[in-house]
């Protein structure tokens, strides 16, 4: 039961967190060619093995090119 709850709190974060965020905010990105996330804050430790240059887009842009949230985003 601990663990379905725990689950269930970790999802009603990341859903909170996501509708805070407008189209026009900018994100970080890094270009690699494995990439596939989007972060809210520049120093996200999910960019830290970004093997190219992190790029600074609008949420809009990220999601147009297939990026979703990266799972370390609090």
């Amino acid at each position: 039961m601990k663990k379905n709850y725990t689950y269930l709190v970790g999802v009603l974060v990341l859903i909170t967190s996501i509708s805070f965020i407008t189209p026009q905010q900018n994100v970080f990105i890094c270009k690699g060619s494995q990439s596939k996330r989007f972060h809210l804050k520049e120093d996200c430790r999910g960019l830290q093995y970004c093997s190219t240059e992190i790029y600074e887009v609008t949420l809009e842009e990220a999601k147009k090119i297939g990026r979703t949230l990266c799972g370390w985003e609090d």
